[in-house]
């Protein structure tokens, strides 16, 4: 996760996808945010696998696993101070700072175990649907340059996504992040086009969206069909944000 994407601006890669999910909860948060404050319409969980596969969260909440969204509102590691183009009202852009909350932070060093974390993921879903037999299926969004270093994670991600509540069983969303550059490539319907085995596995893996889901991708100006996959390729970064919107926001839908 040390090499770098990115035309314009590289980053590396863990930067973005850490940037990424702390802008998810951001938009989590004011999406669900009520004049009592935020509710929880979900509990989070952000899991890291490099070093070591467990909780990602800092701060507070550090070691946690599943946390209700309002307390992940109230609880980020620290705010940081970003720079943000924004419109300058004559056609221009003009830089301002703005506050961005940062809930997790990017680890660079450990190989992709992600055999060990989809299991990690596994234990989580599995105790959730113990304990909400009636709710929405978990979403399980899998963010990653794609080399998993302990073995095939298949089956891994086959066991995941066969939890079940009575709305339906588990989904597995798998976001390739990678170095090796390409055709960006979202919510495909086949593996034709991926350029290497990894895409194409991560393909594989990835669960076919569900109607909802495919009516709010539709909407976005995604093609969409029966068969597509929450499967994102090498994405821009917004595209990674929005990728990860679907997963959630769709919910609201139903």
């Amino acid at each position: 996760m040390t090499d770098e994407i990115g035309d314009e601006n590289p980053k590396k890669k863990a930067d973005v996808v850490a940037d990424s999910i702390n802008r998810l909860l951001t938009e989590l948060s004011v999406k669900c945010a009520k004049e009592e404050g935020v509710r929880d319409y979900f509990h989070v969980g952000v899991v890291g696998y490099g070093h070591q596969v467990g909780s990602a969260f800092a701060g507070t909440l550090a070691g946690r696993d599943l946390v209700p969204l309002g307390e992940v509102a109230n609880n980020p590691a620290r705010v940081d101070s970003r720079v943000k183009k924004v419109p300058d009202g004559a056609g221009g852009l003009v830089e301002t700072h703005v506050s961005f909350p940062v809930w997790m932070d990017p680890v660079h060093y450990g190989g992709t175990p992600m055999t060990r974390a989809l299991g990690y993921a596994d234990s989580l879903v599995s105790r959730w649907v113990d304990e909400h037999p009636g709710g929405f299926p978990p979403i399980v969004l899998n963010l990653t340059d794609g080399e998993s270093t302990d073995g095939d994670p298949t089956s891994a991600a086959i066991a995941l996504a066969s939890h079940a509540t009575a709305d339906g069983t588990a989904l597995l969303f798998n976001l390739h992040v990678s170095a090796a550059g390409g055709t960006s490539v979202t919510f495909p319907d086949s593996e034709e086009g991926l350029p290497d085995p990894y895409a194409r596995a991560l393909f594989g893996m990835s669960s076919v969206l569900p109607s909802h889901m495919r009516s709010y991708a539709a909407s976005q100006g995604h093609r969409v069909s029966e068969s597509t996959r929450g499967f994102v390729y090498n994405a821009d970064i917004a595209s990674v944000v929005e990728f990860l919107d679907i997963g959630t926001r769709a919910t609201e839908l139903r």
